[in-house]
């Protein structure tokens, strides 16, 4: 992250990937689970239905916060929070250095 278009760029995506509740739940039951889980046990803990959740979980992996692995005609998605982490700290550091 050295380019400041590319971080907010990069910032935005992680933010607005986090920004709806559901997404946010995504991630929680991908921790709580180990980090991996298929699409459809995914979709099987929310009340949405499949294309709202297949649609989050495209918004997670645009944004970086989860990698897809094809197997056949199923998905599995796993938990990645290098980028989450990358993000946070450099947003924060930006209010810490500008006080």
């Amino acid at each position: 992250m050295g380019n400041i278009p590319e971080e907010l760029e990069t910032t935005n995506a992680v933010f607005g990937a986090l920004a709806h509740p559901s997404r946010r739940q995504i991630l929680l039951v991908l921790r709580s689970q180990g980090g991996r889980m298929t699409a459809g046990e995914i979709a099987q803990r929310f009340s949405c239905t499949w294309p709202t959740t297949t649609r989050h979980l495209q918004i997670l992996h645009l944004a970086g916060l989860v990698r897809v692995e094809k197997r056949g005609r199923g998905r599995i998605y796993e938990l990645d929070t290098a980028l989450l982490m990358t993000v946070t700290r450099k947003w924060l550091r930006w209010f810490e250095e500008g006080v």
